[in-house]
Parts: structure tokens; C-alpha cells; sequence
């Protein structure tokens, strides 16, 4: 200070952290009682990140308890911090910074969004990678073409979706009791903070339950007897969808939820879904299971033995209990188109160039003579199965090296690790095709 010049405070700085210390109650007006304070403070939940704990978080707790003498907040939630694709921390300087409005313009902020919640596991490093950006952008599209499909077939029309409608067909009490289901592994998970597990069962119904299966399935139901009921439960479907899916990609499900139907208030404002128990059929849950099961297993066992994709197979039943005869003779025809099954008989024994397709109680087979040439593929698989067991060999003495874990960087060791667990995967497929094809 120079003589004769005395420096006074200005009235309108504050030390910024006391002044954040004092957030809770300054934004409401405090010292004053206002309204505001009344009714704002105390509030239940913060929300920050975890690297301002002791910055910001504990110095509101201790201010409030000092000036009002009151907690200011009951429970903290600390969200992971963002970082790139491979858990750096983003930097100018190293020229690995993610311009969130770039990501907004080429994959939609619906899909930043949803990759936000779907990787916020509690006291996680969130790595931002395009990659999965993309591929929930592809989700934002699987949706919006279901709700397109079901609006070409006049699903909203004349149905009110404001309760579940009561069913006959398997298919439809199927998927009413998954999407009850999901509500109630959504409402437990965010009741927990766990975005992400709700983020991804949601992704998991939605895309694999309605999309992949339930569409696909209510196909040849919207042009026989069960037209009416298949409609009423599609609408109310993508409806309890539309609802779900809200608060982690808004601007989607509320283009959509005004683009069908007649609407009497927006998707915000509709109410949350409650149902659950009284919607549980595990009858029809089982049921179609075990259809699903069916499909997927001969869709694999194709695939595995590169049968051209749009050629139709006879199919043999072997072997198959009463509740497995149950559920195909309901499910027959879906069965058969959604396999691309030619022709369906029972048979004593396996055809000669036949693989067996095996499920819950029996099994069936796959005559694949003329159809492949079983011998040469037979030979491509061992060539590849003994390629990715070399390989995997190679990877597994590399992390069996405590060198090679203390001086590679952490993520060459998680990149080696998870390319470990791919081949274990891919290696596991080609047994599995090579034990199908011992018998044929």
C-alpha cells in the first residue's frame, strides 16, 4: 500500500468460493425470506461432478449450516467426468477436445444425449467416443421407423392409449408384459441413480423387444383376426415408449408423440407410466422366449455356415416336449417366415447332410445337403478357428507379462484385453458350428 493511499474493499466483490458456499440460499434471495427460499430450500438432490466435491459441494454444506443452520441438500449425486474415446482427459493441447454443438450437428442431440446416460455409471470416467454416438443415433432411427411402420398401418387410429388393452394373442400379451417389465427395471434404476442401467434397458427393449421382434412379429397379425387387438397394443406400445424414452432423448420422442395420434398434451406432460405386476404373463412370456430362442439358434446356425440369406430351408422336428409342441403350433407360421423356413415334418432320425438345431426340450434339423458344400466349409472353419486360436495365444502371454501390464499405457492394456475377449467369443461361435457339422 503507498503512504496516503488507503485501499478500501469494493462492496460488490465476494471471495468466489464463499460466495458459492452461499449458492443454495443467495440464488432464492436470501437474506431476505423470500417465497422462493420457502419453498426451494431445502431441495433433496445436487448434481455435480465428482472433481468439485471439496470446492464447492462441502463448502455449501458447512455455509448453510452455519448462516441457517440447515442441510442444504439430502443427497449428492457425482456424475463421471467426460474424457475422449480412450480416458484422456480432453486438452487443447493435445488436440483431443470433443465441440459438443459439432457432435449435436452430425449425430443429433438426442444421441449425445443418450450416450451421456447410457455410460454414466456412478463414480465412472465417461469416454466419449463417436463410435457409440453413431450407433445411438442408429437407435434414434430404429424408433422413428417403427412409429413410421405403425402409423402406414393405421395403428393410432380410433385406439386411446391411455390404458394397456387386455389381449389374446400370445404375441401381444408377450410384449405388454416385457414393456411393463421395463418399466419397473427403469423406475428401480433411476430411483438409484443408475442412468445407465436404465439408459440401457431401455435400448435393450426398445430396440431389441419392440423393433427387432415385436414388429416384425405383429407383421402378419395386422392382416388376420387378431388385426384390432394387434393395432390397439402396438399403439399403446410405442406410446409407453415414446414416454420411457423422454427424459434421455426429448426431442425425438416428442417430434414423434406429435406426428401420431391425436395428442391432448405433450410428451413432457404425459403421465409417467405406473403399471407393472397386474401386467405379468409369464405364460406368454415363456412362450415366446422360447420362439425367439428357436429363431435366433437356426438364424445363427446360417450365418455360421454362410447359407445364402434369402434361401428358404426344409426343417425336421426330431425331438420336442409337450410345451415345446405347444408353442410351435401357435407360433408356426412366425416361426417359419422369420427363419425362413421352406417346410416343417417330424422326422425319427437326422437326414443325411443334416445339422442339429437344438433348444429348450428337443431339437430339430437343418438338411444342408446341396445346399453348402459341407466338407470345404467344414475346412474354412478349422482354418479360422486354429487362426484366431494362434492369435488369442499370442494376446493371452502378452497380459500374462507383468512387464507388458506395468509399462503399456492403461489403454493398449483394456484395447488388449477387450480383443481377447472378442476371439474367445469368435472361437466359442466356431466350436459351436464345427460340433453342428460333425453330424451332417
Amino acid at each position: 500500500m503507498a503512504p496516503g493511499k488507503p485501499l478500501t474493499r469494493d462492496p460488490d466483490v465476494l471471495d468466489t468460493w464463499f460466495s458459492s458456499g452461499l449458492w443454495p440460499i443467495g440464488t432464492l434471495g436470501w437474506p431476505e425470506q423470500t417465497e422462493e427460499l420457502q419453498k426451494y430450500f431445502p431441495t433433496s438432490v445436487l448434481v455435480t461432478g465428482q472433481d468439485i466435491l471439496f470446492f464447492w459441494v462441502a463448502r455449501m454444506m458447512m455455509m448453510q449450516l452455519a448462516v441457517v443452520e440447515e442441510i442444504p441438500f439430502r443427497e449428492v449425486y457425482l456424475h463421471g467426468l467426460v474424457r475422449d474415446a480412450k480416458g484422456k482427459k480432453m486438452s487443447k493441447s493435445l488436440g483431443n477436445v470433443i465441440d459438443p454443438l459439432e457432435i449435436i450437428d452430425e449425430y443429433g442431440a438426442d444421441a449425445l444425449r443418450f450416450t451421456n446416460a447410457a455410460m454414466a455409471s456412478l463414480g465412472g470416467v465417461l469416454k466419449l467416443d463417436t463410435q457409440r454416438i453413431a450407433g445411438y443415433r442408429n437407435f434414434t432411427t430404429k424408433l422413428w421407423n417403427a412409429c413410421r411402420f405403425a402409423e402406414m398401418n393405421g395403428v393410432w387410429e380410433g385406439h386411446s392409449t391411455s390404458a394397456p388393452p387386455r389381449p389374446q394373442a400370445t404375441v401381444n400379451r408377450w410384449i405388454i408384459a416385457e414393456t411393463a417389465r421395463v418399466r419397473e427395471t427403469v423406475d428401480a434404476a433411476l430411483a438409484e441413480y443408475r442412468f445407465n442401467d436404465a439408459a440401457s434397458a431401455l435400448y435393450a427393449f426398445v430396440w431389441g423387444r419392440v423393433c427387432d421382434w415385436y414388429v416384425e412379429f405383429a407383421k402378419p397379425l395386422l392382416d388376420g383376426e387378431d388385426a384390432a387387438e394387434t393395432r390397439a397394443t402396438m399403439a399403446w406400445v410405442l406410446d409407453q415408449c415414446m414416454i420411457l424414452l423422454h427424459p434421455f432423448m426429448p426431442f425425438v420422442t416428442e417430434e414423434l408423440w406429435g406426428l401420431t395420434g391425436r395428442r391432448d398434451t405433450l410428451c413432457a406432460h404425459a403421465d409417467w407410466p405406473d403399471h407393472g405386476a397386474e401386467l405379468a404373463d409369464p405364460d406368454a412370456m415363456r412362450e415366446m422366449r422360447w420362439v425367439i430362442s428357436l429363431i435366433e439358434t437356426i438364424r445363427s446356425a446360417r450365418s455360421q455356415l454362410r447359407v445364402p440369406v434369402g434361401l428358404k430351408l426344409n426343417m425336421v422336428q426330431l425331438d420336442l416336449d409337450a410345451a415345446g409342441q405347444a408353442a410351435l403350433a401357435r407360433n408356426q407360421a412366425l416361426v417359419m417366415r422369420l427363419a425362413r423356413i421352406a417346410s416343417l415334418e417330424q422326422a425319427a432320425a437326422l437326414p443325411r447332410g443334416s445339422i442339429t438345431v437344438t433348444v429348450e426340450g428337443g431339437s430339430f434339423g437343418l438338411p444342408l445337403e446341396g445346399v453348402i458344400d459341407i466338407a470345404a466349409e467344414r475346412a474354412r472353419l478349422e482354418k479360422t478357428a486354429e487362426k484366431a486360436r494362434k492369435e488369442l495365444g499370442g494376446i493371452e502371454g502378452r497380459l500374462r507379462n507383468p512387464k507388458f501390464r506395468a509399462s503399456a499405457p492403461e489403454e493398449v492394456v483394456t484395447e488388449t484385453e477387450d480383443r481377447a475377449d472378442v476371439l474367445r467369443e469368435d472361437i466359442a461361435r466356431l466350436d459351436k458350428a464345427l460340433e453342428q457339422l460333425a453330424a451332417a
